[in-house]
């Protein structure tokens, strides 16, 4: 076991990462042996479960935020809800609509969530995966049931290219980070629906 001054070295560092309470942050720690990235992700776990049953709140209050890129080439525009308008004006909601921007503006999502993409567009990513398996013949042979799992693992990478919510978190060097988690870990600190409604994504020159 750590002594006590590593003890409380380890507590606030933790404490500092996560937002987390001492106390959280202590058994945590006890229950990952004093390893605090396992604590982390111990924590996060428990966050997302206390965060869950407030997603389900109705979000009316928020921010517009914006995001000019270097070169003033690439623009942002996002409107992040919550609960009540105090919680807008705190600086880890504030902060989460500064690093939403600079996610979409970095990796250009087209959607929010899964949900919001059009079936047609899921068909044809569908039909074209389905193809180009059929066209090597060692998945000729293979059953309808295997090849279509298969087109679910590509369609989960497609949503992580084109889904803000699933696409991983360009600060998490691991990339084991989604931004839904981001977000739920934001809804755990403030104990309060937070939720993306809508964002634009501009670029010199294109059309929207």
């Amino acid at each position: 076991m750590a002594g006590t001054k590593n003890v409380n070295e380890l507590i606030q560092k933790l404490r500092s990462m996560s937002g987390a309470g001492i106390l959280d942050c202590k058994k945590a720690l006890d229950e990952t042996n004093y390893d605090v990235e396992k604590a982390l992700v111990l924590l996060r776990e428990r966050g997302i479960v206390k965060a869950m049953s407030k997603t389900a709140n109705v979000t009316k209050n928020g921010v517009i935020a914006s995001y000019i890129h270097p070169g003033d080439r690439i623009g942002v525009l996002l409107e992040l809800n919550c609960e009540t308008d105090f919680v807008a004006r705190t600086d880890e909601f504030r902060n989460l609509a500064k690093e939403l921007c600079l996610q979409i503006a970095a990796c250009s999502p087209k959607w929010v969530t899964k949900e919001d993409v059009p079936k047609e567009v899921l068909e044809q990513e569908r039909d074209i995966y389905k193809k180009q398996l059929l066209q090597d013949e060692k998945n000729k042979n293979k059953p309808d049931d295997v090849l279509e799992k298969i087109v679910e693992g590509r369609l989960q990478k497609f949503y992580e290219e084109v889904c803000l919510l699933e696409q991983p978190y360009i600060r998490d060097p691991q990339g084991k980070q989604k931004i839904k988690d981001l977000i739920l870990q934001v809804i755990s600190k403030l104990q309060e629906n937070v939720t993306v409604r809508r964002f634009t994504r501009y670029v010199l020159g294109e059309e929207q």
